[in-house]
């Protein structure tokens, strides 16, 4: 079989920095996860043809690679030409039309009838072909978007923050649906976003943008275990970093935090940073690898959760039950050496 993939690798002036973006995915769902305003809509907006690069060339290779775009080439194509879907934050349906001509809208006469039963059926739309966008609920609403998109058979669907304006109740149920509905999608898809659950919920690989430039790229799960430069581990949800003196190979001291820490991983002259998540600390005794005290810690109780903030300004997030309302902050609790994050600054 011959290989697929979504090549894009575009530079655009804009106000505040220069867009410099650079990747080849070969399969499933990427992800840009990065701040507001750090140019990842402007990236789908290349893509789909709204928005020109300055230089460079966005490809798509299927069956035969098709060019949507090259600087040196003088090839543009047009939005419509591009086979592309669009999925915006609000999902763009025309509020004069209907479920069914909503769906149908780019597709064929011919084929329109039958594409539209088909993703009726598909997204669990039977009853609401007559009714208009203003008369569905938000899911019902996104599920007609991407109905829409995957009717006329798009070879990339571009997801610009599908659930940045949706309660937190909403936004799981269509964060499952959404994985759901694209499950049997054989093209590629991008997904924009700020929310690390998002990102990991959803993407194979991943590109961490930052004031227009990439970071880190990789795999999804490989950048949340090992992010390597401290904005990365801070961009996925790394909540305790610390600056370092080396004391020996695997050793260092935390300056922010006062702590003498062994690591599992030899330390570099480079590394700059440690990082610890959360949830990575654990109940110990005194005298046990990585312990200390936790004098003068506050507790927070949060629905599943205590948050346990220490006197040194490390941060203990512990799981908790709805009904559990009582929590002994123990008198030390330690990291485990393999869960200590050396950065790059």
């Amino acid at each position: 079989m011959s290989e697929k993939f979504l090549k894009v690798n575009i530079q655009k002036e804009l106000k505040e920095f220069e867009l410099d973006i650079d990747f080849k995915l070969n399969k499933g769902c990427l992800g840009i996860l990065g701040p507001s305003g750090c140019g990842k809509s402007m990236t789908l907006k290349s893509i789909a043809g709204i928005v020109n690069p300055d230089t460079g060339i966005i490809s798509l290779k299927m069956d035969e690679e098709n060019i949507y775009f090259d600087s040196e080439k003088k090839i543009n194509l047009k939005p419509q030409k591009r086979n592309v879907g669009y999925l915006f934050q609000n999902y763009a349906l025309f509020p004069n039309m209907t479920v069914e001509e909503n769906i149908g809208i780019g597709v064929s006469k011919e084929k329109r009838e039958k594409t539209v039963s088909e993703m009726i059926k598909r997204f669990h739309l039977e009853g609401l072909e007559k009714r208009y966008p203003r008369q569905l609920s938000g899911g019902q609403q996104q599920r007609v978007a991407l109905a829409r998109i995957l009717a006329y058979g798009p070879d990339v669907i571009l997801l610009d923050e599908p659930f940045s304006a949706m309660d937190t109740f909403l936004k799981e149920q269509l964060r499952i649906e959404l994985v759901n509905s694209l499950k049997d999608f054989d093209g590629f898809s991008v997904l924009v976003t700020h929310d690390r659950d998002e990102a990991f919920q959803f993407c194979d690989e991943l590109i961490i943008l930052d004031k227009g430039k990439i970071i880190a790229k990789g795999e999804t799960h490989e950048i949340f275990e090992n992010p390597k430069k401290l904005d990365v581990a801070r961009l996925t949800g790394c909540k305790n970093t610390s600056r370092i003196e080396i004391i020996d190979d695997y050793h260092l001291k935390s300056l922010d935090w006062g702590l003498t820490l062994e690591v599992s991983e030899k330390i570099s002259p480079n590394i700059t940073h440690i990082g610890i998540r959360a949830h990575d600390f654990a109940p110990a005794k005194k005298d046990e690898v990585n312990s200390f005290d936790t004098e003068n810690s506050s507790l927070l109780e949060m629905p599943f959760e205590w948050e346990i903030t220490l006197a040194n300004g490390l941060w203990w997030k512990r799981e908790k039950q709805i009904r559990e309302h009582e929590f002994v902050v123990p008198d030390h609790i330690k990291v485990d050496p393999k869960n200590t994050i050396l950065l790059e600054e």
